[in-house]
């Protein structure tokens, strides 16, 4: 393959946000090259192995970052067309419209969003569409307001799970069905490749039937001829023009050699941690603190979400095959006894013995671990951490990414894992195994180059171009000011499509 050296777009990273933009655009003509620091995650028949899932992290990078106290750790991250989404649990969610206005926690105060809900409802419409997703709107009473309904109707739950909602129900909540990015269409039985298996979150799907940003969007855009994917690329710098106002070249390590390319645009889409230390390693003179770096803020205020496994066992077996098909957000905005917001409640896949050996700190005896598995059911439990400047992402001096966070607005995360359990106690769960996330846990990164109005307080201007670059754009979780306690992927696709159409209006 002949590549040329100069495109109309270069995106880097093929990600939830590299990849929608990709597709966004692959429909204009322009000369679009996508460069991906891995290759296409291999179908092969450990995608469904959980000892290779969980206890040998098969497809999880192998890369070492530091973390505040210098430690080094592998993240959760997965380098693969299509990125994170590889493996994620499909679960997509608009941000609630009170999301994107400034909100009174725990902890402190998450900030407003310079645009507002009504500027992102249609695009999340969009979105909704493109990755399929399965709901129904009027179960959750803190859905945000949309113009249509979803393009599937939701999964059903298995008799365990009903069992459950009902009796949560009967208690007063409003649990709902959890709208999923998968593809199966009960109308049409001959397009439906999901086959509702145990093996869909957090594993990568052998049949290709989770709307990943691969399937849905990458592999779409590149039947289009001005699309060329260049996989195994590691972007290593942006090298600006005399002035420091252009990207007049981007480098990358392929097959060990160092090549460049050039572009009218360059869009950085590599995740929030890496976006952001990409910038701070193409120092030069006119950006010596990193590129597009004049606030100051490029790698500040990350957030991760406080996320926790909580594991619930009763003397009832639960037979559930395809169990993340439940979630309750009676508590995203206020606790039964909190005047401040503590976060979402939804199932994840159903755990198997590796899974919680995973889980352990300990040596838990594997016959006791299976015991658990067979009669649990499994929930994840998000709490919105708040963006802090002090949280943030760097480099040391021999350029390792070292991630300094400090978890914050804990107190409200214990109090919806509480607040669950009493309920749960109820329904005659009697045992109760909870695991909160560490650093390492990297899924839902985002907030380090925000987007506003002022350069002197944001990376990124309203259409997520960089104030300090001309042509150079960030998009993926990065331009996040606030994160509030859903899924980011939805409102990262979204705002892809957003700026895709910005930029088509800036082309005529």
């Amino acid at each position: 393959m002949t590549l040329k050296q100069h495109y109309d777009l270069i995106i880097i990273g093929a990600g939830a946000g590299g990849g929608t933009l990709a597709y966004a655009l692959a429909s204009t003509g322009k000369n679009i090259l996508l460069l991906e620091r891995g290759g296409y995650l291999p179908r092969e028949k450990s995608n469904w192995n959980p000892d290779e899932i969980f206890l040998n992290q098969r497809y999880q990078t192998q890369e070492k970052w530091l973390d505040s106290n210098n430690q080094s750790f592998s993240p959760e991250a997965f380098y693969f067309v299509g990125g994170n989404t590889k493996v994620y649990g499909a679960a997509l969610q608009r941000m609630r419209a009170e999301d994107f206005g400034e909100l009174r926690h725990f902890d402190g105060i998450s900030p407003a969003w310079p645009l507002g809900y009504d500027t992102f409802e249609p695009y999340y419409t969009r979105a909704e569409s493109l990755f399929k997703l399965h709901g129904l709107r009027g179960e959750d009473p803190t859905e945000p307001p949309a113009t249509n309904e979803y393009p599937f109707p939701p999964f059903e739950h298995e008799p365990r799970i009903q069992e459950v909602a009902d009796q949560l129900q009967n208690l007063g909540l409003n649990p709902y069905h959890l709208t999923l990015a998968l593809n199966r269409d009960e109308q049409h039985p001959e397009n439906r490749p999901c086959i509702r298996c145990n093996t869909c979150d957090p594993y990568p799907c052998l049949v290709d039937a989770k709307c990943d940003a691969q399937v849905t969007c990458v592999d779409p855009a590149l039947k289009q001829d001005n699309v060329t994917l260049l996989m195994n690329a590691k972007v290593t710098r942006l090298i600006t023009n005399n002035e420091g106002k252009i990207i007049q070249a981007v480098e990358a390590e392929i097959d060990g050699e160092t090549q460049q390319f050039s572009s009218d645009l360059v869009v950085l889409s590599c995740g929030a941690i890496n976006s952001a230390t990409l910038l701070l390693k193409s120092t030069n003179s006119h950006h010596p603190n990193g590129l597009a770096n004049s606030s100051g803020l490029v790698g500040r205020n990350l957030m991760l979400h406080n996320h926790s496994a909580l594991i619930a066992a009763s003397h009832q077996p639960n037979e559930t095959v395809f169990q993340k098909t439940l979630g309750i957000n009676d508590f995203y905005f206020q606790g039964p006894k909190q005047d401040y917001p503590l976060g979402q409640i939804q199932l994840t896949g159903k755990t198997v013995w590796q899974r919680l050996k995973h889980m352990a700190e300990g040596e838990i005896p594997q016959v006791v671990l299976e015991y658990i598995a067979k009669h649990s059911v499994d929930w994840w439990i998000t709490t919105e951490d708040l963006p802090q400047p002090e949280n943030h992402v760097t480099l040391n001096s021999q350029g390792q990414i070292v991630v300094n966070y400090t978890p914050n607005n804990l107190k409200p995360h214990q109090e919806l894992i509480s607040t669950l359990e009493q309920y749960l106690k109820q329904l005659d769960f009697y045992l109760f195994w909870t695991k909160q996330m560490p650093v390492k846990v990297v899924w839902h990164q985002a907030g380090t180059c925000k987007f506003g109005n002022d350069p002197k307080d944001s990376v990124l201007d309203l259409n997520c171009q960089t104030h300090d670059v001309n042509n150079l754009y960030v998009v993926d979780s990065s331009f996040f000011p606030a994160l509030g306690a859903v899924n980011p992927t939805l409102t990262i696709v979204a705002n892809a499509l957003r700026v895709a159409d910005h930029l088509k209006d800036q082309w005529g």
